[in-house]
């Protein structure tokens, strides 16, 4: 059977060998291991790996003295997601709300544009009725107060209806030429009464 110092060190004839000479070649004394008495139930499980050796101890420890560790509500990853969502929402604020502003301005554009067409619809349709030479002579008819020649042509002037063929109204003004001060005077009496 070989002992723990002869199987870190190799044989057990290097260890005796090394032993003889007192000392390892480092100049540090041997280590001189002691022993304790392991729990039957651990050694039976006990493999000869130390990293499944720990997880076997570990899962005996009694955990009935100490009350279960409590996970923080806010964690410092909780904290940095937190500020990193509100450093993208800082820094999208500004060309969002620009891409909206431009949405609302195109959309008034659009509306400004539907308008200028009906409004261009109209002023043709207004052309062609122009171009048309029953319009216009009502127009002139009506607005003009133009007739043709033979036609009646009956205007009312002061609540008193005078009737006469084309270009024989008789005038309204006064056949008497008057001084522009008197004209001036008359005016202001007749303002004034």
């Amino acid at each position: 059977m070989s002992s723990v110092r002869g199987r870190r060190n190799g044989p057990a004839g290097d260890g005796a060998r090394a032993a003889g000479r007192g000392a390892r070649a480092t100049g540090r004394a041997p280590r001189v291991h002691s022993t304790r008495p392991v729990p039957s139930g651990l050694r039976s499980s006990a493999t000869s790996r130390p990293g499944q050796r720990r997880s076997a101890r570990r899962a005996v420890r009694p955990t009935a003295g100490t009350a279960p560790r409590r996970r923080p509500l806010v964690t410092g990853r909780a904290v940095l997601l937190g500020a990193l969502v509100l450093l993208l929402a800082l820094t999208l604020a500004g060309p969002i709300r620009q891409y909206l502003a431009g949405q609302a301005e195109l959309e008034q554009l659009a509306a400004e544009g539907e308008e200028l067409d009906a409004r261009a619809a109209d002023l043709r349709e207004q052309l062609e009725r122009q171009a048309d030479p029953a319009y216009a002579e009502r127009q002139a008819r009506e607005r003009l107060t133009y007739v043709l020649p033979g036609d009646r042509l009956v205007v009312v002037v002061d609540g008193e209806a005078v009737e006469g063929d084309a270009g024989t109204l008789r005038s309204t003004a006064p056949d008497e030429e008057l001084p522009w001060y008197e004209g001036l005077m008359r005016s202001l009496a007749d303002a004034d009464g």
